[in-house]
């Protein structure tokens, strides 16, 4: 999927979260607008920015701060899929920094906040779906132990295992399962009377060139044995096929 896609598709998932305009007492941040603060527009726009900047602030906008302060800050475009989203939306809500920190530790590499070629060789080479789900446990940890957990917990709580959920699936289907897919469409083709019918119809004739009987070939068990065959030349296939890509991603 083309990384504009990647990007795309992680911040609508950002959004679902962050929302509108909200200003809440508590919240050290202070004037929010799709997640944008007070402070982060200042940066962004090189000057001071006020409360009401932050209210008239446009989605536009909003995507390309989060492009330039966030998605690009992390190479995000070279992450794999679910874990760029997992890793964006915990930067998002705690800061870059603290996100790549927390990702380096899940990989056991040097924890400096920064995503240069060491980090990026380790993920590619991890388990997308275990590195999702370590360094879910490791946000969780980290916000839990903030003093406004009280007051913001369940929310970002919540927000998180949905992030996690979110993730794993990309994760997941970005995984090639050529020889799943392969097996299941098969199946459905072998499921039909007619088409075992003319198999059978077809094998019994060519036993008869042969000298062979097959007025008692069973169609029942000879569709279980040719099912059995595929099932498991779909699993070798689709073993083949995850060590092919594994060896891909790594070099």
């Amino acid at each position: 999927m083309p990384a504009s896609s990647s990007f795309e598709t992680a911040l609508a998932q950002v959004l679902k979260h962050e929302g509108g305009f909200v200003w809440h007492p508590q919240d050290p941040g202070g004037a929010t607008n799709f997640g944008i603060t007070v402070q982060t527009l200042s940066r962004a726009r090189g000057q001071p920015a006020s409360a009401e900047d932050v209210h008239r602030l446009t989605m536009g906008e909003a995507s390309s701060i989060y492009r330039r302060f966030y998605w690009d800050v992390l190479c995000a475009d070279e992450l794999p899929r679910g874990v760029d989203l997992a890793l964006f939306d915990f930067a998002v809500n705690s800061g870059p920094r603290q996100a790549v920190m927390m990702l380096q530790r899940v990989l056991g590499v040097e924890a400096d906040g920064l995503v240069g070629p060491i980090t990026l060789e380790a993920v590619r080479r991890a388990d997308a779906v275990d590195t999702i789900r370590r360094l879910t446990r490791r946000r969780l940890g980290f916000l839990s132990r903030l003093a406004i957990w009280p007051v913001f917990g369940r929310g970002w709580r919540r927000r998180v295992l949905h992030v996690e959920r979110e993730a794993i699936l990309l994760a997941s289907s970005f995984t090639p399962q050529h020889g799943i897919s392969n097996m299941i469409d098969t199946k459905a083709i072998l499921a039909s009377r007619t088409i075992w019918a003319n198999l059978i119809g077809l094998v019994a004739v060519i036993l008869g060139l042969f000298g062979f009987e097959a007025s008692a070939l069973s169609a029942g068990a000879f569709q279980e044995a040719l099912v059995q065959f595929i099932a498991a030349g779909s699993f070798i296939a689709s073993t083949v096929f995850r060590i092919l890509a594994t060896k891909q991603i790594t070099n």
